[in-house]
Parts: C-alpha cells; sequence; structure tokens
C-alpha cells in the first residue's frame, strides 16, 4: 500500500513510524521530507499540488495524509478530491479556521463557542481603542500563517500599541499582519486537544500538553515547541466532555450548516482558567512536537486514517496503548534566533521503549546532519509519566551532535 506524507518535519516522521508498526508492508512518499525519511521511504519535492495531486494519481497512492499547514492553504485537499484521491485533511476553505485567525474567531463568536474577547481589524485606531479597554498582558496576532510566529503578548498598553502598528503597516508579518486580532489575555495552563474529523463524526484523542518557551520553568522566547507528553492527568473527564460538547460538536455542526464540512484534524488549543475552557486557536493538522507523543499511543493508526478520509468514523473503535508518551526536543545551536552551524548526529545507543522522531535533518553520504532548527525529538513510552520521561532523557543523552540543546523539564506540571 502506497502511502504519501506532506511535510518535512519530525510529525511527518512520527505519522509514518507508527504506520509502520501497524502495518509492515507500506511504501512511502514524503513530500519533500529530510534526510531521515529518505531512509524509510522516498522523499520527493514536487511544490505545486495541482502536480502533485496528478503525481499522486499515476504513482497509485492510495492514502496521502497532510502534515504541514502550508499545504492545506494552497488547497491540496480540493485538488486530491477532483481526481477521486483519498486525502486526510480539510478543504482549503475549511483550513480557515487556521489560516485566518480573524475566521476562526468570528466563527466562534457566530457558534457561541466560548473565547477570549477580541477584536478584528485592519485599522489601527479601532486597535487602539480596543487595546485601551483591556487590562495588560494584551495578546495582538497577525491573521494570516506565520509558521507560528504571528502571536505577540504584549506587557502594556503601549507595546501592544507599537506590536499592532508594526504588524498593520506590514513591517513584522508582511501581508500576513495587514489584518490583526487584538484579545484579552487569559491566565491558566493550556491543552492541546486533538479530534480526527470526518465532516460529521470525530474521534478524541488523549489530550496533549506542549512546552513553548525555550527555556526551563517556561522562560525565553516562544519556539514551536520544546517538548510535550500525553495524555496530561490535567485534562480531567468532566473537562473532555465540555470540550466535546461546548466545542468540537459546535464546530462541526457549525461548518457543516455553512456548507464548509470539516474533515482532517482539529487541533483545538485550549486554555483552561479556573476549570472554564476557552478555546485559544483552532489550527487544522496534528500539532508538533504533540504528534510525536500521540502517534506511539495509538494502536491502529492506518484504520484511524482510512476510516476518516472514508467518513466513517462513527462507529470506529480507537485502540489506544495504556500507556504515557514524553517528547523532548533537541534543538540546533542557535534556535530560534539563527541558523545553526551543520553537525553529524551520532548515536550511542537507543534504549528500550524510546526512540527518535526527526526533522532539520539532512543525509550526507548516508550519515545524518543537523541542519535544521528543531533537530529531532526523544520520545520516551512508560507506564507513568515519570517512566517515559526518564526513557526520553536517557535517549537524550545519547544523542550528540555540535551545540545540541534541550529543555531538561518537560512535563514538569504533572511529574
Amino acid at each position: 500500500m502506497k502511502i504519501m506524507i506532506l511535510g518535512a518535519g519530525a510529525r511527518e516522521y512520527s505519522i509514518a513510524l507508527a504506520l509502520k508498526k501497524e502495518r509492515e508492508n507500506l511504501e512511502f512518499i514524503f513530500v519533500p521530507g529530510n534526510g531521515a525519511s529518505a531512509k524509510l521511504g522516498q522523499n520527493v519535492d514536487i511544490k505545486d499540488v495541482k502536480e502533485l495531486a496528478l503525481y499522486a494519481k499515476n504513482e497509485g497512492v492510495e492514502l496521502c495524509i497532510v502534515g504541514s499547514e502550508s499545504f492545506l492553504e494552497q488547497g491540496v485537499v480540493d485538488e486530491f478530491l477532483k481526481l477521486n484521491l483519498k486525502i486526510f485533511g480539510p478543504t482549503k476553505s475549511a483550513a480557515m479556521l487556521e489560516s485566518s485567525k480573524a475566521f476562526m474567531k468570528e466563527f466562534l463568536q457566530r457558534h457561541k463557542i466560548k473565547t477570549a474577547r477580541f477584536i478584528n481589524t485592519s485599522e489601527f485606531k479601532e486597535a487602539c481603542e480596543f487595546i485601551e479597554s483591556l487590562t495588560p498582558p494584551i495578546v495582538v496576532k497577525a491573521d494570516g500563517l506565520c509558521a507560528g510566529k504571528g502571536v505577540i503578548i504584549a506587557k502594556s498598553k503601549e507595546e501592544a500599541t507599537q506590536v499592532a502598528a508594526k504588524m498593520l503597516s506590514g513591517e513584522s508579518f508582511g501581508e500576513a499582519g495587514r489584518k490583526i486580532v487584538v484579545e484579552e489575555f487569559l491566565d491558566g495552563f493550556e491543552l492541546s486537544i486533538f479530534a480526527l474529523c470526518d465532516g460529521e463524526d470525530f474521534v478524541l484523542l488523549p489530550a496533549a500538553q506542549d512546552h513553548k518557551k525555550l527555556y526551563d520553568n517556561d522562560e525565553g522566547p516562544n519556539t514551536g515547541g520544546m517538548g510535550a507528553y500525553a495524555p496530561s492527568s490535567l485534562a480531567s473527564k468532566e473537562l473532555l466532555e465540555r470540550v466535546k460538547n461546548e466545542m468540537i460538536k459546535p464546530t462541526l455542526k457549525g461548518m457543516k450548516e455553512e456548507n464548509n464540512a470539516f474533515c482532517g484534524v482539529l487541533f483545538v488549543g485550549l486554555m483552561v482558567v479556573k476549570n472554564e475552557p476557552f478555546v485559544l486557536e483552532f489550527n487544522v493538522r496534528f500539532g508538533d512536537p504533540e504528534c510525536e507523543v500521540l502517534m506511539p499511543l495509538i494502536n491502529n493508526p492506518l484504520e484511524l486514517f482510512m476510516a476518516a478520509s472514508e467518513k466513517r468514523l462513527k462507529n470506529f473503535k480507537l485502540d489506544l496503548r495504556n500507556e504515557v508518551a514524553v517528547g523532548v526536543v533537541c534543538a540546533g545551536k542557535n534556535y530560534p534566533f539563527k541558523a545553526s552551524p551543520k553537525s553529524k548526529i551520532e548515536i550511542s545507543k537507543i534504549p528500550e521503549n524510546s526512540h527518535i522522531s526527526y526533522a532539520g535533518v539532512s543525509l550526507e553520504k548516508d550519515e545524518l546532519i543537523a541542519d535544521g532548527g528543531r533537530i529531532l525529538v526523544c520520545v520516551g513510552t512508560g507506564k507513568t509519566i515519570q517512566e517515559a520521561k526518564k526513557r526520553a532523557y536517557e535517549l537524550c543523552e545519547n544523542v550528540n551532535y555540535e551545540g545540541k540543546h534541550f529543555r531538561k523539564d518537560i512535563a514538569y506540571q504533572v511529574d
């Protein structure tokens, strides 16, 4: 069976690893993939989504799984569906739940789904007036996709005003910032909730928690994510029921009513304030590094992706391992500030119940070279969070390249 996976990071690598564990005889085509995925399958670099759909048809691809949001924004799902190809992911219009923060916030408002108080605007004066009504810190977001970097938490009204001015002028994020969302800051704890959807029904995966800040104790700048764990004990059964009934079901119902049925991963970025859940944001694909800790917990991922793409999730039975997974991101020397020097990756051993998901790596003379921002994720599994964490960190110590750095406190909130 030929499977195409779109993306180049550890998220896509993790999906392939999990699928291979479920069924050995799979052929993978990664677009564009990375140096390590070239050892799991074939890397192909096709940027045009129409061309990509034709290539998939000619190659006899039986399922395409979209990892990266940039493909979704370009409408890759629409092109595959035109050729009657199976693909897991939302259409371009449904993907606006992520690709436009303004669309997402207005959708939440229309369907009475709880979120922070906000304003969407392209007008500086309007932004300033709303900023004046808020108590700092204040959140300012670029409307469009900014590779996870378009959200600024301003510590004062003055800073929020300056940030808004830079975004609206195009100085900060180009066209993606010409419309902005200004919203109140919610103070609580974050959770990542993932629902795999087929337009009408959904399957909920274990709750995960990501660690965005670069340094221990949640200090330093925001990153794409420095580690994650799942399931999180911070997500009680009652909380998850509320998320299902108050957020996921109304979203699927609302999207369908608006002739925009949502198929794919609905990633609810949740803020829990005094036991009250609020939607911070929606993404329309797996989080990275959350995907790396969710995939090892699912025994039947191929069945799950097939059922979702064939719109038959209603009676699907998710087969989960009764375990915990912890993933620790090892980054390049200068991440996230600038490019890091290339360096050969050396691994002394891989302890039992642990594995590596590769991201920013290239292949030179059959050797893996660290050459990206986030280089790889060390994943450990176990019966308890402590066991999984111990294995993940033991693996971190067995991986070496120049400038390796990682957080030492992943899963600290539940350890």
